[in-house]
This record gives structure tokens, C-alpha cells and sequence, in this order.
């Protein structure tokens, strides 16, 4: 007698095994069901790489990318220290219109006891001694305590503008000159008596309004020019440099604006 019979087991997805009366498979079927199923399963393998490998493949590509060239303008910028002032300077050129300004100082309204805005003083008439200055305040004053004296008091900037001049200039010793959009006009910030020093900002620099970016000179030193310890704060329309602290008519003030006007409580 022959052993011949076999029987066959089917397996999902439409193969066939076939197997003799000893279990050994001698024979495998796959019908075309099989293969469509499995031509279906590794095409969505396939989309799943596509739309979720593929994109964090190219997310890292440009990370590196934009970091490689990140390195290279901070590199170029350390080279040619006047590529940063003039980017900025661009930057600075887009109009910050502000309607108030930051106080310059801490307590700054309080600080106005002795010279505000247009108040006439000579040298024989004026609310400090000794006085050596004749006309009319282009600037408002803001004081310093006695406590004050002997440590750096910080100066913060009132507008967002870029810092279009520092120099030791006579009258003021260190000062620093901010150009600004107040009430959608062009003007000049004038910050007199200024340790010089401290004026880390290069020239064309944003400064934006509250950051500290000076400290104020010693007081009768060279630092402010032999003046007392305090801020001198002019605003000047346009956008000429014009550093006078004094001017000799009354009507020339209107060149001017008041800062106290102008200054948040």
C-alpha cells in the first residue's frame, strides 16, 4: 500500500502548505491574493517612511544648515567689526514710534530739583554754585543723592534707537547721542556727563529703550567735565547732532522738545 495521501492546511492569506502523512512540507502555494495583500503592506511601509522619516531627516538637514551659517556670519561679523554696526544700522532705520519715554534713570521725575527744561540761569542767577553756563536749559537735569556719590548709577535708554555718536565733548565730558521716532518725529537723545567708559555700544548700534548702556561720570572730574554727578537729557527734533546744553534766545527752544512731557511715571 502506497502512502500517498496528503492533506493540505491553508494559512491565511491564501497560501498553501501541503504536507504527506509525516508532516513534512513538500509543497508551497501562493495564490495572487497573497501577493497583492503583501504588495499593499510593504507600499505602506513605504508612505510611512515617507511622511514621517523623511521630514525629520530633512529637519535636522536644515538645523545644521541654518547652525553652519549662523557660525559663519557670527565669524565674518568678529573679522570686520563695521558689518555689525551697518546691519544694525539698517535694522535702526525702521521707525520705533513711541509717544512716551522710558525713564533714564531711577526715580527719575523726583530727581528734576534744580535745572528743568528752559529755565534761564547765569552765572550770577542760577539754582546751582558754582555756575558757569549762560541761557536757556535745552536739557532737563536729573540729580543724583548724596548716598549716590561714590558708586556707578546706571543710565537706561528712554527711546529704541540706534547710537549715532559718543565722545568726551567740553561741557559734558562722556556723552552719548541715540537717534528716535517720538510722536512720528525724528529726533536726537543727548545723554551728558557719562563716564565714557562705560559706553560699551558701538556706533550704529540698537539700543532698545530700558537697557542700561552707560553709567553716569564721577562727579567734578574729568568724567563730566568738572560738573556736578548727573544726567543732562536734551531731545532735539531732526536728525542733526546739535549738542548744546544752553541756548541764548528764548525762541530757540522750540527746536527742542521737554522730556518730562514725554518721560512714563
Amino acid at each position: 500500500m502506497k502512502y500517498n495521501l496528503y492533506y493540505e492546511i491553508k494559512i491565511s492569506f491564501g497560501a498553501k502548505l501541503s504536507k504527506n502523512k509525516n508532516g513534512r512540507i513538500f509543497n508551497l502555494h501562493i495564490n495572487n491574493y497573497m501577493i497583492k495583500v503583501v504588495t499593499i503592506i510593504l507600499s505602506l511601509l513605504i508612505v510611512g517612511l515617507a511622511v514621517f522619516i523623511v521630514p525629520k531627516f530633512i529637519q535636522v538637514s536644515n538645523t545644521a544648515t541654518s547652525e553652519t551659517q549662523q557660525k559663519s556670519q557670527t565669524s565674518a561679523e568678529t573679522q570686520n567689526p563695521d558689518s555689525l554696526s551697518m546691519q544694525n544700522i539698517t535694522q535702526a532705520n525702521s521707525p520705533h514710534p513711541q509717544t512716551i519715554l522710558f525713564p533714564p534713570i531711577s526715580d527719575a521725575i523726583n530727581r528734576v530739583t534744580k535745572k528743568p527744561f528752559g529755565i534761564q540761569v547765569s552765572p550770577e542767577n542760577s539754582p546751582v554754585s558754582p555756575e558757569r553756563f549762560s541761557g536757556y536749559h535745552t536739557g532737563v537735569d536729573f540729580e543724583t543723592n548724596p548716598d549716590e556719590q561714590q558708586i556707578d548709577v546706571p543710565i537706561y535708554a528712554v527711546c529704541t534707537g540706534h547710537l549715532i555718536m559718543k565722545k568726551i565733548a567740553s561741557g559734558y565730558g562722556g556723552v552719548a547721542v541715540q537717534q528716535c521716532n517720538l510722536d512720528n518725529q525724528t529726533v536726537t537723545i543727548i545723554y551728558g556727563h557719562l563716564r565714557f567708559t562705560s559706553i560699551m555700544a558701538k556706533i550704529g548700534k540698537t539700543i532698545l529703550a530700558g537697557d542700561s548702556f552707560a553709567v553716569l561720570g564721577k562727579g567734578f572730574s574729568s568724567e563730566t567735565d568738572g560738573e556736578r554727578k548727573h544726567l543732562h537729557l536734551g531731545i532735539h527734533k531732526g536728525s542733526d547732532i546739535i549738542l548744546l546744553g544752553y541756548v541764548q534766545k528764548q525762541s530757540d527752544l522750540s527746536a527742542w522738545l521737554d522730556a518730562l512731557k514725554y518721560l512714563s511715571q
